[in-house]
C-alpha cells in the first residue's frame, strides 16, 4: 500500500468499515496534534523522558549508588562529569538518568490507579444520582477540601517512607478531579436519546456505563490525568525532598534537590541540575496536555 493511497485511504469520508473509521479518526487527531509546535515540543521531552529510562545502563557513564568520595566530591560540571558531581562524589548526570526511571514508574502507576478509580466513581455517581451521587461527590468534596500534597503527606507519614507509599499516597490523593469531571461529563450524556435506546433495549446499568458514558468520558480524562502529570511528578519530589519518598541512596530528583541544598551557594549544581530535570519534565506535559486538549477536546475546537 502506497504512502499516498494510505493518506487517501485513512481520510476518506465514506470508510468502508469500522476499524477504517477509527483508524481515520486517529490519524487527524495525529495531523492535528503535529501542527501544534508546543505540543510536539512536550512530546519529544516525553519521548526523551521514556528513551532516558530504558537506556539509562547505556546512557549513564558512572554508578548511580557508589561515589569517589575522597578523589570527586563536589566538583564542577566538567568533560568527565557533564553535570558535576555530589557530595559523596557520585556523578550527577548518572543520577538524573536512573532518577528519570523512578520519575516514570511514579507517574504511570498513579495513573494507572488513579485514572480508572475516578472514572468509575464520577460515572457510578453520575448516571444514578440520587443517594449515590450524593454519598460519592461527598467523599470527593472532603479529599478535595484538602490541598494534594497536605493529604499526601498525610497518608505518607501513616504508611511509613517508601518509594512504595508515596505512589499509593499520590494515587488516594489524584482520582477526585477524575471523579469530578467524569460526573459532569456524565451529567450532560445519561438523557441522550442514545442512552434511553439502549435502555429500552434491555441493557444493564453497567453495560451502559462501561460500553457507552465510559468511552465518551474518556478523552477528557485522559486531558486532565496528561496535564496533572506535572503535579504528580511535583508533588512526588515533595515527598521526596521532605524525605518521605524514594529513600536514599536512591536517585530520586526530589531528595537529591534535597542533599544538595546545603551546598546550594558555593557547589550550586549539586541541587539545580535535578531542579532543572524536573522542570524540564513538568513542562513537557503541560506542553502535551496542552496539545491534547486542543485535539480531543471538541469543545476547545474552533
Amino acid at each position: 500500500m502506497s504512502g499516498a493511497f494510505s493518506r487517501e485511504w485513512l481520510l476518506t469520508d465514506a470508510p468502508a468499515s469500522r476499524g477504517q473509521a477509527r483508524a481515520g479518526q486517529a490519524y487527524r487527531s495525529w495531523l492535528a496534534l503535529k501542527s501544534n509546535r508546543l505540543a510536539m515540543v512536550g512530546l519529544c521531552i516525553i519521548a526523551a523522558l521514556v528513551l532516558m529510562a530504558i537506556f539509562a545502563d547505556v546512557l549513564a557513564p558512572y554508578d548511580p549508588i557508589t561515589g569517589h568520595l575522597n578523589t570527586e566530591r563536589l566538583l564542577p560540571p566538567s568533560w568527565k562529569h557533564l553535570l558535576g558531581t555530589d557530595d559523596l562524589g557520585r556523578d550527577i548526570w548518572s543520577r538524573i538518568v536512573y532518577g528519570s526511571r523512578l520519575t516514570l514508574m511514579v507517574v504511570t502507576l498513579v495513573a494507572v490507579i488513579a485514572t480508572p478509580v475516578g472514572l468509575l466513581v464520577g460515572t457510578i455517581s453520575g448516571y444514578f444520582g440520587g443517594f449515590v451521587d450524593t454519598v460519592l461527590m461527598r467523599i470527593t468534596d472532603i479529599f478535595l477540601a484538602f490541598p494534594q500534597l497536605v493529604l499526601a503527606l498525610a497518608f505518607v507519614s501513616a504508611l511509613g517512607p517508601g518509594i512504595e507509599n508515596a505512589i499509593i499516597a499520590i494515587s488516594i490523593t489524584s482520582w477526585p478531579p477524575y471523579a469530578r469531571l467524569a460526573r459532569a461529563e456524565t451529567l450532560t450524556i445519561r438523557n441522550a436519546d442514545f442512552i434511553a435506546a439502549t435502555q429500552l433495549q434491555g441493557a444493564s446499568s453497567l453495560r451502559i456505563i462501561w460500553g457507552h458514558v465510559v468511552p465518551l468520558c474518556l478523552s477528557s480524562v485522559v486531558i486532565r490525568v496528561t496535564l496533572d502529570m506535572a503535579g504528580i511528578i511535583l508533588v512526588a519530589a515533595g515527598l521526596g525532598f521532605l524525605g518521605l519518598g524514594a529513600q536514599p541512596p536512591q536517585p530520586e530528583w526530589g531528595a537529591m534537590i534535597a542533599e544538595g541544598r546545603q551546598f546550594i551557594i558555593d557547589h550550586w549544581w549539586v541541587a539545580t541540575m535535578p531542579g532543572i530535570a524536573i522542570f524540564l519534565v513538568a513542562l513537557g506535559f503541560n506542553f502535551l496536555g496542552d496539545g491534547l486538549r486542543d485535539v480531543l477536546d471538541p469543545r476547545a475546537q474552533k
